[in-house]
């Protein structure tokens, strides 16, 4: 039946191209939240006693968090990318 409905087709395709999109996106946020969570367990744990002994042995430092400047966090113009 799409077939006959080119418009139809085209449709359907970019609603699951948006839906993938925010998909990925959801799962990048995901993944990050994450990242950070255990950059935070570590940023403490190497401050903490008896953990903060070990740390000093071995010189471990603290990590910084994953964070996105707010011009890279903007929507991607897919018409640029694709036309």
């Amino acid at each position: 039946m799409a077939e006959n409905y080119p418009d139809l087709k085209a449709d359907q395709g970019f609603r699951h191209l948006q839906s993938r999109i925010t998909e990925l996106e959801e799962s990048i946020a995901d993944r990050r939240e994450l990242y950070n969570e255990a950059v935070n367990l570590n940023n403490i744990r190497i401050q903490t006693f008896p953990d903060l002994v070990v740390a000093r042995m071995f010189d471990f430092k603290a990590s910084a968090l994953l964070e996105f400047a707010e011009e890279r966090k903007r929507d991607v113009d897919l018409g640029k990318l694709f036309g």
